[in-house]
């Protein structure tokens, strides 16, 4: 057995360094790849780093078979899949190695030089380095173009994300299949060209370069200052408790000294930060759920200087042009758990986020000034972060939602990139079919941004949401070009009314759960086009219940009731964009739905509610019936009104508070009114 996708295959991964996160990294590749019976061997010279390692990866697995994360049999599978050794000679099989030792530049070399005949010709080497460029750690190799950087974070089994570093010399079908290899794997990986320190560390070693310059200056205490500054961005964790938690003194003051040298003057290693590592004492830091509480003038002076920090850090690395801007705020947001900038500069307003970083350069006239920021400030106009990509192939465009915080939900912005794009695609010649899909392995789209919902505060509201997202998929099913939904994994209500919308569905096989229409456990119903688009696809009689209970649907049940045209094995993107291909060209037919009205049976399924509302079912039972004599057109229009009918109903605000407080799975204590 082996991991296969596009012409690669995966036996067996190395991974040299059995250190802090070398074990991660193979618990992370042995959770995902064990399945597919791929091996994986942890490599390093000393037993007692290799004995460490494995009681790590252990001791998480066990946990995680205690949590319920993981069945006990696919705990011992996982750990009987790693192999920690001390012969290099383990790595010789490996079709791809990832090497995550000290930060010493002349150590690497020495490594990847030696590896290099060790393996086949076509194996992938990989440095984890957090800051050296590839060129500098893959120097006189003799086949540079299967080398790169991926850079992790910690912690490496739970952070999804990744920095995909190539050098100039690195194969452009290999940084590809990376990046796609990674998002397959759960990842969040993002491209960055070649630059000491990459995009991310040079935010995170800045950030707690200004932290430590605001305890210089008295406006806190370390601990003050850690509190204030995680409130401030809405960091997981504030600079100095991330240092305690990742050992980070010793790389962060080197980082920033070379970034000095080879980055920007005003990084460097503080005075602070100098005396820590001379006294090897920990930060003092907020204890764990200790509130620390500071006069509203100070907090207001640490925020103010540490946003402007953050401002004009983000700022430099999108000056640079190593990143894009929504990779650069997707990997800030998600691999340092802090707001991403640029949606932060949008909502705090683009004057003020220049004053922010022009008042940290009245204090230190060393700090950036980036171009960006001024010209947007001077420019008025939003950064407005990109949540929905666009890419090309051989004719067919591709549009993935990338949202994964959220597991790609929808809200308003996802809603007018699409329409936009869309409006775009319609007129473009070079385009000749569409393919929609979803970033990541878990889901295409979870359903509608729930905040979405929870701003609906009348009936009025209600509709003029229903019907901006019927605008949307109304575009998508008139677009005269042909539209393929590839379900790349879970697809629950917006979602799956999205891809009702296309003119035909494919999905993964063997996924247990692939769609559903779950209003009526939020107290709502279908508000993008379910009551009338599924009904039409299905018929009324299997659309009835899953409709009316929310049921999720396995891959397999869809394929059998019609939900989707065909379940793939492989990756179903590319299947999705081969049959885009085939319609564009004549050798497909993509049956589009019904316009008129349909037949409803006389005797539809039994239907047994639970809890969920009556009040919301009559509206919703109205709404599929009613909607089946009408055309689709005027069936569309009446879910619009009924979806209004819905937000005046008690039940509507107990069902969306319940979601908001308890989670998905909790039972909303509907009144039936």
């Amino acid at each position: 057995m082996s991991y296969a996708d596009r012409g690669r295959s995966l036996e067996r991964i190395g991974i040299v360094g059995s250190g802090q996160i070398g074990p991660d990294i193979a618990l992370h590749m042995t959770k995902v790849l064990e399945p597919h019976g791929v091996s994986v061997a942890v490599v390093d010279v000393a037993p007692s780093a290799l004995e460490a390692g494995r009681r790590k990866l252990d001791g998480k697995v066990d946990k995680g078979v205690a949590s319920g994360a993981f069945s006990p049999d696919q705990g011992a599978a996982m750990k009987r899949n790693v192999t920690f050794t001390e012969d290099y000679a383990a790595l010789e099989g490996a079709s791809l190695v990832v090497e995550a030792a000290t930060e010493d530049e002349a150590l690497k070399r020495r490594f990847f030089a030696e590896l290099e005949g060790r393996v086949a010709t076509d194996a992938v080497l990989a440095s984890n380095s957090s800051h050296l460029e590839p060129e500098r750690v893959f120097a006189g190799l003799a086949h540079p173009g299967r080398a790169l950087v991926v850079h992790y974070f910690f912690p490496a089994e739970r952070n999804p994300v990744v920095e995909v570093v190539p050098s100039e010399e690195t194969a452009e079908e290999l940084t590809s299949w990376l990046l796609r290899f990674y998002e397959h794997i759960g990842k969040v990986p993002i491209r960055v060209g070649s630059r000491y320190g990459y995009a991310i560390d040079p935010i995170f070693e800045g950030l707690f370069q200004a932290a430590a310059a605001a305890v210089e200056r008295g406006l806190g205490t370390t601990r003050e200052v850690d509190a204030a500054a995680r409130r401030a961005l809405g960091l997981g964790v504030g600079p100095f408790t991330a240092m305690n938690l990742t050992g980070g003194n010793p790389i962060t003051a080197h980082g920033l000294d070379e970034a000095r040298r080879r980055v920007h003057p005003w990084f460097g290693s503080p005075a602070l930060l100098r005396e820590a590592l001379a006294s090897g004492k920990p930060w003092d830091v907020p204890g764990r759920g200790e509130a620390v509480q500071l006069p509203e003038d100070r907090e207001r002076a640490i925020a103010e200087w540490m946003q402007g920090a953050f401002f004009g850090l983000a700022g430099e690395v999108l000056d640079s042009g190593i990143v894009s801007l929504s990779d650069l705020e997707l990997g800030v947001e998600i691999g340092l758990a802090v707001r991403g900038p640029f949606a932060f500069m949008d909502e705090l307003g683009l004057d003020v986020a220049l004053d922010r970083v022009r008042g940290v350069r009245a204090v230190d006239p060393a700090f950036p000034e980036p171009r960006c920021v001024f010209e947007r400030a001077m420019s008025g106009k939003p950064w407005s972060p990109p949540c929905v990509q666009r890419r090309d192939q051989d004719g067919v465009a591709v549009l993935t939602i990338r949202r994964p915080q959220v597991l790609n939900a929808l809200n308003a912005r996802v809603y007018a990139e699409l329409d936009g794009k869309l409006a775009q695609l319609e007129r473009d010649e070079s385009v000749a079919a569409v393919v929609i899909t979803g970033f990541g392995n878990k889901a295409f789209v979870s359903g509608a941004d729930v905040q979405m919902l929870a701003g609906i505060d009348s009936p009025e509201a209600g509709e003029r949401l229903s019907a901006a997202s019927h605008a949307v998929m109304s575009r998508i099913e008139d677009l005269q070009k042909p539209v393929v939904c590839a379900y790349n994994g879970l697809a629950f209500g917006g979602g799956n009314e999205l891809g009702l919308a296309c003119h035909a569905r494919l999905a993964p096989a063997g996924l247990k759960v692939l769609a559903a229409q779950p209003e009526p456990n939020l107290g709502i119903i279908p508000g993008a086009g379910a009551t009338q688009r599924l009904p039409r696809l299905v018929g009324a009689a299997r659309a009835w219940p899953l409709l009316r209970t929310g049921r999720p649907i396995s891959s397999a049940e869809a394929l059998e009731i019609g939900l989707v045209r065909e379940l793939v094995d492989g990756d179903v993107v590319e299947a999705a964009v081969r049959l885009a291909r085939d319609a564009a060209r004549g050798a497909a037919v993509l049956d589009r739905l019904p316009e008129e009205p349909i037949a409803v049976p006389e005797e539809l399924p039994e239907v047994e509610l639970g809890h969920l509302s009556r009040a919301v079912d009559a509206i919703l039972q109205r709404a599929i019936l009613e909607g089946a004599r009408l055309s689709l057109a005027d069936g569309l229009a009446l879910e619009v009104r009924c979806f209004g009918e819905v937000c005046e109903l008690e039940d509507m605000r107990i069902g969306v508070e319940s979601f908001i407080a308890e989670g998905p799975r909790a039972k909303a204590s509907f009144v039936h009114r």
